[in-house]
């Protein structure tokens, strides 16, 4: 049996005295689609972020790809930090899309995603460039690799963001509400690079509200809310009824045209 891209035990996350993550355990296997939904403020986000070491878990421990991500459990059962370059190391299996774009305004596509290649990676400028044109293609810019931001719109915009977090050849990508930010007319596009990615076998975990894609394109389901994992499956298992109760009201509300024939 494969060991799962990535597994999260009994994570809590705090910040001062409130607790946005209770006890989440949850398994991520590999070259497969997972998609977190729930309502707002149900610590998708934050789960996501502990994924990516953005935020620091309060208790519990996640693994990627069997190594552990920020701590270890020493044989006493104790939590201990890792060294910084091991974190790093790890981390570096992980690329990350964000709800906002992010990118640099005063450099072309081009620019913005090789520009991490140069100044983190040392990749020489020539070889920076030709991955960078490499991931622009892609994602279906790369006629726009010349185009500031300003010039572009926002589904071209998150396509570069995703075309510069694949530039760094992750094993993992992870995507927080990306269409959140768009026009409904923009949000096929991006939605569109990241069907494709899911064909190529990339391990994926997705967190939106766009149910449609989630019941089409996930492979796996969790829903989360008010900080508690209530529910994992496939598409089949989430949407079939009778369903959990406090998921068939979410669905109730969040149901997208696009989904309603396919979980009714």
């Amino acid at each position: 049996m494969n060991l799962p891209a990535i597994s999260v035990r009994n994570l809590v996350k705090r910040f001062g005295e409130t607790t946005v993550l209770e006890g989440i355990d949850l398994d991520i296997p590999e070259g497969k689609v997972s998609c977190l939904i729930g309502p707002s403020g149900s610590g998708k986000s934050t789960l996501l972020r502990c994924i990516a070491f953005l935020e620091e878990a309060s208790e519990g421990m996640i693994t990627v790809n069997g190594e552990a991500l920020g701590f270890y459990e020493t044989p006493k059962g104790e939590r201990e930090r890792l060294p910084a370059a091991q974190i790093r190391g790890v981390r570096s299996q992980i690329g990350m899309v964000f709800q906002q774009f992010n990118l640099w305004p005063h450099m072309t596509a081009l620019g913005n995603v090789s520009e991490a290649l140069k100044t983190v990676h040392r990749v020489p400028r020539r070889e920076a460039e030709e991955r960078a044109m490499a991931q622009l293609r892609k994602v279906g810019l790369g006629h726009r690799a010349g185009h500031y931001p300003a010039q572009l719109s926002g589904g071209q915009q998150q396509r570069v963001a995703i075309a510069r977090a694949l530039a760094l050849q992750p094993k993992i990508m992870l995507f927080d509400e990306p269409t959140s930010a768009l026009d409904p007319e923009l949000t096929g596009e991006v939605l569109n690079v990241m069907r494709d990615l899911a064909a190529e076998g990339m391990t994926m975990v997705v967190v939106s509200h766009e149910i449609g894609f989630a019941a089409t394109v996930g492979q796996q389901i969790s829903f989360l809310d008010h900080g508690k994992l209530l529910f994992t499956g496939a598409p089949a298992e989430v949407f079939a009824k009778p369903r959990h109760p406090r998921l068939e009201q979410f669905l109730d509300t969040y149901l997208d045209r696009g989904a309603s024939m396919l979980v009714a």
